[in-house]
């Protein structure tokens, strides 16, 4: 076993965000000289064509030494955010009670050839960069 293994077992507390397909995780580990720092990880489930699944993370390490200006920076973002867009969430898709209606009214009326020619927007996918 590595010490760097070791290292990222020694949880000291810990809580978890879950957000759709994403989770995130917030831990206190101690390093080897007994001080405290945190990582952030965000896991973001992915299916497979077969139905089988995957995982994707991302972990971020912040020291004491960096809170105060992390805590400030992340502090004005977020109130930039709600100051310029407010707090209500705009996208559909990030809403608990969202259903796709296209998906509904799509099987139950398909659309032909001519259709999809006269209305692009039927054939248009939504990506988000955080995606890829």
């Amino acid at each position: 076993m590595s010490d760097n293994y070791a290292m990222e077992q020694e949880e000291i507390y810990s809580k978890v965000m879950r957000a759709g397909r994403r989770t995130y995780f917030f831990d206190v580990r101690a390093t080897k000289a007994g001080d405290y720092y945190l990582t952030i990880t965000e896991s973001k489930k992915f299916t497979n064509d077969d139905g089988s699944f995957h995982y994707k993370k991302h972990k971020i390490y912040l020291y004491k030494e960096d809170f105060h200006e992390f805590k400030n920076n992340l502090d004005e973002m977020i109130q930039y955010v709600i100051n310029e867009k407010g707090e209500e969430v705009i996208s559909e898709r990030h809403q608990k009670d969202f259903k796709r209606e296209e998906q509904s009214s799509y099987n139950s009326n398909p659309s032909t050839q001519e259709d999809t020619e006269q209305n692009p927007e039927t054939n248009f996918t939504d990506i988000s960069f955080d995606d890829i």
